[in-house]
């Protein structure tokens, strides 16, 4: 039961980020704020380097929702895939932290909870419970 209430999150939080994939590329940005990243103040989001940052929220959409699956499926890769898809997710949403819509901060929260959890010394206990 316990690896329902991971896996379910885990592949809503994949398929979120696909809105972060598809944003840039559209006429709308669809919650998204067309605002500088972190590091600049004349890069904003549609621009080639909000374009090209859709790769990560790609990457880590793919991981997520394989780490999703994996887990409901019993294999033991899915927490390197987990682990590896939330830290994409988590650079990507504090790039553009101006720019992404509040349920990406909250997305950022997941991330970070996941990462904690998964890198922890806990980790095997919590993998463990999750079988």
């Amino acid at each position: 039961m316990l690896k329902y209430i991971l896996a379910i999150p885990l592949i809503m939080h994949g398929l979120a980020n696909l809105a972060g994939v598809i944003a840039p590329w559209t006429a709308s940005l669809n919650g998204f704020q067309d605002a500088v990243w972190l590091f600049g103040h004349g890069v904003k989001y549609r621009s080639l380097a909000g374009r090209a940052s859709g790769i990560l929220w790609l990457l880590s959409t793919l991981m997520l929702c394989g780490a999703g699956i994996g887990l409901l499926i019993g294999q033991t890769w899915w927490a390197a895939l987990a682990i590896i898809g939330a830290a994409f997710s988590l650079l990507v949403i504090f790039l553009w932290w101006k720019a992404v819509p509040p349920g990406a901060r909250f997305g950022a929260f997941f991330d970070a909870l996941l990462l904690v959890a998964l890198t922890s010394p806990l980790r095997e206990q919590i993998i463990a419970s999750l079988r």
